[in-house]
């Protein structure tokens, strides 16, 4: 390891110690950062952002895992943005909307790729500030600020110097944000370290050339946005109680919390129909292009993503086989009867065909919301000023297309069908 990656890593080390605490304090100070049924949440930032990555991983957990009821979510992600410019703009581009909730990542442009100074740290202070008074003046409930991620330290310039000179200054960077959080009495959400903990240990199993910060050292794959979404997902304090199956080894009855029915249970087989997902994840797990391979190293699944089945009267030292659609698993009396997470143990289960889904309908009305608010909504101010006569029908513009993404979101959700599957214990002889 690198001298400059060794500081900087157990600086973070040091840090995300502290992590589980900071989560703690957010939930505690401010803003209540518990979700409410019927939420807007307005996704905003940069041109990571502008990925519609890290924002479909957040909008596919509120509709398919359901940490409330009937939540929509939007993203206003804008390439090459600043701190100062999402303050000029929001106003007209995403208060308009009227979110109720409302996450910011900015950073990576405002550090301006180059050694920190004190204006520009000064420059980034004053920017979060402003943007967390304007959102509380436009009587948004739950404020959520994000720090910036973190560069590839092999992937950023090819350069492992440049990388951990950048580090340092988005480090620093995740500070300000902190501290203003805190001052303004709202969440924060560190993204920062996460990733840079998730980058330094895949990269110690999958090798260099695999890149949680992106090709370019800067937009992430998949891998880096399942973790930012990590990060933003539990600052909002979603719980991952997905449900609890409940069943008699004997097998002749069970029960399931909210989310999931029965609707058999003999021979030991159970059939459930579910309208509460799990998170899912694919791909190839040494690919940056996959969620599947983060997830051994990031504690989405023990912390966000918990379907657990509970066996009562699983003897002990007695191994049972789990079959769950395709896929049969053995474990232990005792596992079973404390619980086993079927989230985390199938990662190819009976939800991925009904999740892929979902996720498609939410990235079809993503792609239209870039186009919608950088094209039109944001220049509507331009034409009210050249004509301003005509105001009222460029309002009735506005409108319809805010109407036309509501339409989208209602498919998003609609999308969401219940699942039917079935579970098999039986003891292995």
């Amino acid at each position: 390891m690198r001298d400059g990656d060794a500081e900087v890593t157990l600086l973070t080390m040091k840090r995300a110690c502290l992590l589980t605490l900071c989560f703690v304090i957010a939930g505690t100070v401010g803003a209540e950062p518990r979700l409410r049924d019927g939420d807007f949440v307005a996704i905003c930032g940069d041109s990571i952002t502008e990925q519609k990555d890290y924002s479909v991983v957040i909008e596919d957990y509120f509709l398919m895992c359901q940490p409330a009821a009937d939540l929509k979510a939007m993203q206003f992600g804008w390439g090459g943005e600043t701190g100062p410019g999402f303050f000029s703009r929001m106003q007209n581009d995403v208060l308009r909307f009227r979110p109720t909730v409302a996450t910011t990542c900015y950073g990576m442009n405002d550090g301006g790729y180059s050694p920190q100074t004190r204006e520009k740290a000064k420059r980034y202070r004053e920017a979060q500030q402003k943007i967390v008074r304007e959102l509380k003046a436009a009587g948004v409930r739950v404020i959520v600020v994000g720090s910036p991620g973190c560069v590839d330290s092999d992937t950023f310039r090819k350069d492992p110097q440049q990388a951990d000179m950048y580090n340092r200054v988005l480090a620093d960077e995740r500070d300000i944000a902190e501290q203003v959080a805190r001052e303004e009495g709202v969440i924060f959400a560190d993204v920062f370290d996460p990733m840079l903990n998730v980058m330094r240990r895949t990269k110690d199993k999958y090798g260099k050339e695999y890149h949680l910060a992106g090709a370019d050292g800067v937009h992430p794959g998949h891998n880096g946005h399942l973790v930012m979404a990590y990060a933003f997902l539990k600052a909002m304090g979603c719980d991952g109680e997905i449900g609890t199956i409940t069943a008699d080894a004997g097998g002749g009855k069970a029960e399931a919390s909210e989310g999931h029915k029965i609707v058999s249970c003999e021979n030991g087989v159970i059939e459930v129909e579910s309208t509460r997902y799990p998170f899912c994840f694919f791909g190839t797990p040494s690919s940056p292009d996959a969620t599947s391979g983060v997830i051994e190293y990031l504690p989405f699944n023990q912390e966000l993503n918990r379907l657990v089945l509970v066996v009562n009267g699983a003897e002990e030292g007695q191994k049972y086989r789990v079959t769950w659609g395709k896929v049969a698993k053995e474990f232990e009396g005792e596992e079973l009867s404390r619980g086993v997470n079927l989230a985390a143990e199938f990662l190819e289960n009976p939800f991925c065909d009904a999740f892929k889904k979902v996720d498609e309908a939410v990235r079809k009305q993503q792609a239209f919301e870039t186009p919608m608010v950088k094209t039109l909504v944001h220049t509507l101010p331009q034409y009210v000023q050249a004509v301003p006569d005509e105001r009222p029908a460029l309002e009735r513009v506005a409108r319809k297309l805010a109407k036309q993404d509501h339409a989208l979101m209602d498919a998003s959700r609609a999308a969401v069908t219940p699942v039917r599957h079935a579970i098999k214990i039986e003891a292995v002889k």
